[in-house]
């Protein structure tokens, strides 16, 4: 099972919730679109270049992530399911002692950079400003239990994840 905590952030906003209501209460009615959803480039543009209000954000934003995620895990407890979590501020929010298996993919900055300019049309400077916004590769790999390097093709990191992957549930199998 893969819980994704940009997904479940996507839930917290969505339209109508008391956490949206909260996010334009506290940066006003311009982060919010006329059918009622967040305007994500208008708070993209708002918090990467404010780090005051990027954690005036994330304080109302990750409580109600994280109460998605414990609700979403809550059936595979004490199972031998492998609950894979993709939480990108992980190093950032210091929370690799929550987990039995802490994995990062790394890649050299320049090619992360022309992938999200390439796979998902950002603009360059954004890129750029996103990742001056987050944990250095080092910090990263630091509370990494795994490093996969992601440098090649899409195939080899299939690969190593697949072999990671078949690993982890062995690991899981034998704690049970």
């Amino acid at each position: 099972m893969v819980v994704d905590a940009d997904d479940l952030a996507r839930l917290a906003v969505a339209p109508g919730t008391p956490t949206l209501e909260r996010i334009r209460d506290e940066f006003g009615p311009g982060v919010v679109t006329e059918r009622g959803e967040l305007d994500r480039q208008a708070m993209a543009a708002r918090i990467f270049g404010d780090p005051p209000a990027r954690r005036a954000l994330e304080a109302i934003v990750h409580p109600e992530v994280a109460r998605r995620f414990a609700e979403a895990i809550e059936p595979h407890r004490g199972t031998d399911r492998v609950v894979v979590y993709a939480v990108p501020l992980l190093a950032e929010r210091r929370l690799e002692g929550m987990f039995d298996v802490v994995v990062t993919v790394s890649a050299p900055e320049p090619v992360r950079v022309a992938r999200m300019v390439s796979d998902r049309g950002m603009d360059e400077g954004d890129v750029r400003r996103r990742l001056a916004a987050q944990a250095s590769d080092l910090d990263r790999e630091r509370v990494a239990d795994v490093v996969i390097p992601n440098e090649g093709s899409r195939r080899d990191l299939e690969v190593r994840v697949d072999g990671l992957w078949a690993a982890l549930r062995e690991r899981a199998a034998a704690a049970r």
